[in-house]
């Protein structure tokens, strides 16, 4: 998605560990016109109509989700980081291990909002390790669903996340792929031609 990639040009700062901030526009605050965007592009990648349900995990992945949803017509559904006394009753859970806080979470969902007759896309806004889309597609697969694929909004492809997410099976597509990146050249996205 070159409006994407451009975005990421302008305003991504790298950061010394392989981190990438995009909090300007993507995951602190969010640019909609952009994710708007992100939301119909994802519904062309993904044009199954018994796509039924959005999964995501909090925080940053929620904002994505629900400007997908719109174009699917259907609800989202959050991981839930911590246990709180709104969830009653019983939950699909698993660990998931965050990139980027260097923390190891407890992710619950409610076994309500989950079931077999669902198909359900998952959306996130990072995938690096595969860590949490990992964990989002144990939690579907623990509630019999069906795993219509993973929209990714930035895939860090110099990583193993995206190949060990695919070894699987599962369908992963990405907006953004980047295979390289320093503070010096910037990102190299992996359909750029090379010289």
């Amino acid at each position: 998605m070159e409006l994407l990639k451009e975005r990421i040009r302008k305003d991504g700062v790298i950061k010394e560990g392989n981190v990438l901030k995009v909090d300007s526009f993507l995951n602190h605050q969010m640019d909609i016109a952009l994710i708007n965007e992100m939301g119909k592009e994802f519904r062309r990648l993904f044009p199954d109509e018994s796509i039924n349900k959005i999964l995501t995990i909090e925080a940053s992945g929620i904002g994505i989700a629900c400007i997908t949803a719109q174009y699917f017509g259907c609800p989202v559904v959050f991981a839930k980081k911590t246990q709180s006394i709104n969830i009653d009753g019983e939950v699909y859970s698993t660990q998931i291990k965050s990139f980027t806080h260097n923390r190891t979470y407890d992710v619950i969902v409610k076994k309500a909002f989950l079931s077999p007759q669902d198909n359900i896309l998952i959306i996130d806004d990072f995938l690096a390790n595969g860590c949490a889309l990992l964990g989002l597609i144990d939690i579907v697969k623990n509630a019999g669903a069906k795993i219509a694929g993973a929209g990714i909004v930035i895939e860090k492809g110099c990583q193993c996340g995206g190949e060990l997410v695919r070894s699987q099976g599962i369908r992963v597509e990405s907006l953004a792929i980047i295979d390289s990146m320093d503070p010096v050249s910037g990102c190299k996205f992996r359909d750029e031609v090379k010289a």
